[in-house]
């Protein structure tokens, strides 16, 4: 990652600095795919200049992927889920959220490269658990996403509820997988709380991307986001939900 990027656009929307909204992304940036790394971060880069997210989730990062936007998003904290290999991450907008703490949950029975990122932040007068985790991969590994997600879930509940939970990431879960470990009461699907939308349902989609090359469709919703708002009386909430 050597080679020089080109000048990023000028932001083509007005600064979200005055919004009262959270704006939150998540991104699998695939860096173990490092062909046209540098473009592919530089694009990541120029996403961030127009829409200024105020929280990134980031999973399959890599060193090189890391420094690159440490160098080139420098108006963004960078928590790393890992060193090596490949991980997780966060970017948290340095003039909008503060991180309070951070630490990493490993998951007991993996067989890979995967753990739960966790920050506790704050966002104006919002308390914030900002989590991600790049789960189990391929179709035989079902019972470990399942019980990756009930760690997941087991954090969200058992957070306190004066704090909002965020949960989101390329999690690689199947429908099914989810219907059998089941939601709580209180953990809300943001897909689905915002309709159902059909034309945003698959984020695995090799019948409208092909960079893959795979020759077989596939349309799976792997990328999921999940929301806890706080319950305790008298305390502010992050519990509207609404598209860009």
């Amino acid at each position: 990652m050597a080679q020089k990027a080109p000048q990023r656009p000028s932001s083509a929307k007005p600064s979200r600095e005055d919004d009262s909204k959270l704006s939150l992304v998540s991104w699998n940036v695939d860096g173990l795919d490092i062909e046209n790394l540098i473009e592919r971060a530089w694009g990541l880069c120029s996403y961030l200049d127009i829409y200024t997210p105020d929280v990134v989730f980031l999973q399959e990062l890599i060193p090189p992927y890391v420094q690159y936007l440490k160098k080139n998003a420098v108006s963004y904290l960078i928590i790393e889920g890992g060193k090596e290999g490949y991980f997780t991450g966060m970017m948290l907008k340095r003039s909008r959220v503060e991180l309070l703490e951070k630490n990493i949950v490993p998951y007991p029975t993996t067989t890979m490269l995967r753990n739960l990122l966790v920050a506790q932040a704050t966002f104006k007068d919002h308390k914030l658990c900002l989590m991600t985790s790049h789960m189990e991969s391929c179709k035989g590994h079902a019972e470990e996403r399942m019980k990756q997600l009930r760690v997941v879930m087991q954090r969200m509940t058992d957070a306190p509820d004066d704090v909002t939970v965020l949960f989101g990431g390329d999690t690689n879960l199947r429908d099914t997988e989810v219907a059998e470990v089941g939601l709580p009461s209180t953990v809300s699907d943001v897909w689905e709380s915002l309709g159902k939308r059909e034309h945003v349902r698959y984020t695995w989609d090799t019948k409208s991307n092909t960079n893959k090359e795979i020759s077989h469709v596939c349309q799976f919703r792997f990328d999921r986001l999940y929301l806890r708002p706080a319950s305790k009386e008298g305390v502010p909430g992050l519990s509207r939900i609404t598209w860009p």
